[in-house]
């Protein structure tokens, strides 16, 4: 089976990299790409940056030549159900993108994780009040891409599978402002966010310690998590 795998940042395949044999780069035209075999599944693993547009752009650029037998979105979410801890998976039933609704299969997983519906916008939801009120629409999770992978493996006419893993819980407000630091290309300038840090250093950067820490645990459970599916 051949998976098109979408993710913002290719942090987010960290976890997964090593589980892959025969990585190798990709003459896709996104910001970065690799082909990969895991299991029996051949794999293309895509990063293009944060949200909506950038992700749609993804598949369009692999899917023409790949081919994709199904299409993944995964990546990091922020908690909205209080219940879920950091770098748990949240395997998405249905995907809540303001008026739209995309339905999402779930991958036969053995691994402990959750099952709902994943609020995705178009930018950061970061404070506890926002995760709150998107609590009310019934998502366990929110995150920025994957209303654009539904949409075009929708288009496609090809599976879709929604699998995330929570970086920032549901009571927490951040500190740092990410979003502001968001560039046109979906990329986070980092100058930017260090520096913003420095106007407020004894909360702001451990703030960021924190994430990276988080992220990092984060993408290891999802790689496996992945591995151990069957789609």
């Amino acid at each position: 089976m051949k998976l098109l795998l979408v993710a913002s940042d290719a942090m987010e395949f960290h976890g997964l990299l090593p589980l892959s044999t025969q990585v190798r780069p990709a003459a896709i035209p996104i910001h970065w790409s690799r082909i990969a075999q895991l299991g029996s599944h051949e794999i293309l693993l895509a990063a293009n940056g944060a949200g909506p547009h950038r992700a749609a752009a993804a598949v369009d650029a692999a899917a023409p030549s790949f081919h994709p037998d199904a299409i993944v979105s995964l990546g990091f979410a922020g908690a909205l159900d209080p219940q879920l801890a950091i770098a748990e998976i949240v395997v998405g039933t249905a995907i809540l993108a303001g008026g739209a609704t995309f339905a999402a299969q779930s991958p036969a997983a053995a691994t402990p994780h959750r099952q709902g519906a994943v609020c995705s916008i178009t930018h950061i939801a970061s404070t506890a009040t926002e995760k709150r009120q998107l609590h009310t629409t019934g998502a366990i999770a929110v995150e920025m891409e994957a209303a654009g992978v539904a949409e075009r493996a929708q288009n496609l006419r090809l599976p879709f599978f929604c699998i995330k893993t929570v970086t920032d819980l549901a009571a927490e407000t951040m500190a740092n402002d990410f979003y502001a630091a968001l560039r046109s290309d979906g990329k986070f300038d980092t100058i930017r966010i260090l520096q913003s840090s420095l106007l407020h250093p004894w909360v702001r950067l451990p703030e960021l310690v924190r994430l990276r820490s988080r992220c990092i645990l984060a993408a290891r459970s999802l790689g496996e998590f992945i591995a151990n599916c069957r789609f």
